[in-house]
């Protein structure tokens, strides 16, 4: 007799619960510094070269965002647990969205960690991204996460096809908020968010998903015909786009 999966719920507890055991104990390098003008003060980093505690918000925001470290994997690997459980909170706050965070990943090269040590974290995304497409009101709105997590992983590719897959009404629901929130983007030929991977292709790629996907699922569920046709557009090019009837007078 085969157990039951997990409920997406539960699998991202799971997940949650994994990193804190993986990375418990770690530390930053015991000779890290940075700034004291810019960053914090020395009490702020011993606080990092201190295993297991939790440190406050304002803290943990400010070593996220850094990027100066000598070794940002080490960095990251001390503070994921905390960070981990603040981002499914929705309690982290980027300047310009989430994409801030999925870079924070990409500059510590997660995926370079030995296994036992990226795999956790790779099933944490996974799990965080099929959570948020079955929640109706999830913390972090799918749109802001898909940018997080394909910054994080160099691609859209994988988080694509797993919301393709997921044709339920709450994903259908997300993928209508997401497209509302990305077509003045895309339809300017821009990617919604700035990338610190190929940009150009990642728009691309978006933009073709949207075109073949969404357009007739969003139909299906009712969505207003003012967002079909901006969908529909994405897939004009050149001057027809602008001159289409429906185009909606974006200035770029």
């Amino acid at each position: 007799m085969h157990a039951s999966p997990l409920s997406p719920s539960a699998r991202l507890d799971a997940a949650l619960d994994g990193l804190a055991v993986t990375f418990r104990g770690m530390t930053a390098r015991p000779d890290e510094t940075n700034c004291e003008c810019h960053w914090g003060s020395d009490e702020d980093l011993a606080l990092l070269k201190t295993p297991d505690v939790e440190l406050y918000p304002d803290l943990l925001d400010r070593t996220w965002r850094a990027i100066d470290w000598t070794d940002c994997g080490a960095v990251l690997r001390r503070v994921l647990p905390q960070l981990s459980r603040a981002l499914v909170a929705g309690r982290v706050d980027a300047w310009s969205g989430l994409h801030e965070v999925g870079r924070s990943f990409t500059i510590a090269g997660w995926a370079r960690w030995p296994a036992d040590h990226a795999a956790p974290v790779r099933e944490f995304l996974e799990a965080w991204w099929l959570h948020t497409l079955t929640d109706p009101r999830p913390a972090v709105p799918a749109y802001e996460l898909l940018a997080l997590v394909a910054e994080a992983s160099g691609t859209l590719t994988p988080w694509l096809a797993t919301w393709e897959a997921l044709d339920s009404p709450r994903a259908t629901e997300h993928l209508a908020e997401a497209a509302d929130q990305w077509e003045y983007d895309l339809l300017g030929d821009e990617l919604p968010w700035s990338g610190w991977h190929d940009e150009e292709a990642m728009c691309a790629e978006l933009t073709a998903w949207l075109v073949r996907h969404a357009a007739g699922r969003l139909r299906a569920h009712g969505a207003p015909e003012e967002l079909l046709h901006r969908i529909r557009l994405l897939g004009v090019t050149g001057a027809a786009r602008w001159e289409d009837p429906h185009w909606p007078g974006h200035r770029y």
